[in-house]
């Protein structure tokens, strides 16, 4: 309500303090206009505004604005920061245990965040060398490549989830401790 009624109090005031039901179309049209060109307001800014003016006219006034064609603002082409394989390599080194296998992960597959976190045994085809992200951006399924250098820790990850599942332990450092004996057989356990 607050931001509305701040739009609406720059509107009138950018017009002289005329009453919005003594302009139109065209007084809305210089107002976003003024707003993109003279004071460089983002694209999501200037909707806000736009917005509030319809909401005042539609809703409270009671009259119907159609045809709105004023100068947009420039949507930001936001660059993606990007390490260099340098970088990569003195970063990846530092990160301890699964949450490094994460990031080698996002680096390696070109997941999203949110993707890597939620990737189940079943989305992982190694065979194939290939991930299944379900659900991605836009609610999209897609297929992309898993990196041949992470697959023997993704496979030992995976097991050791298995057993701690298995063993009920809430925390994989618990389970960790009994994976030890895995590689011994029967016989080496005492």
């Amino acid at each position: 309500e607050e931001t509305y009624a701040q739009w609406i109090k720059r509107y009138i005031l950018f017009h002289g303090k005329r009453h919005p039901k003594d302009m139109g179309r065209l007084e809305i049209e210089s107002f976003l206009t003024d707003l993109a060109v003279n004071q460089h307001v983002a694209a999501s800014t200037q909707n806000q505004a736009l917005n509030a003016l319809l909401f005042l006219y539609h809703k409270v006034l009671g009259i119907e604005i159609d045809g709105i064609n004023a100068v947009r603002a420039n949507q930001p082409r936001n660059l993606p920061v990007v390490l260099t394989k340098a970088e990569v390599g003195a970063v990846i080194p530092k990160i301890d245990g699964r949450h490094q296998l994460v990031v080698k992960l996002l680096y390696g597959s070109g997941l999203r965040l949110s993707e890597a976190l939620r990737l189940r045994i079943k989305d992982i085809d190694f065979a194939q060398q290939q991930l299944i992200i379900r659900d991605g951006k836009g609610r999209k399924n897609r297929v992309t490549m898993l990196p041949a250098s992470i697959i023997s820790e993704l496979q030992d990850y995976f097991d050791i989830r298995t057993i701690q599942e298995l063993l009920g332990h809430k925390d994989v450092k618990t389970t960790m401790i009994y994976t030890h004996v895995l590689n011994r057989g029967g016989r080496g356990v005492h």
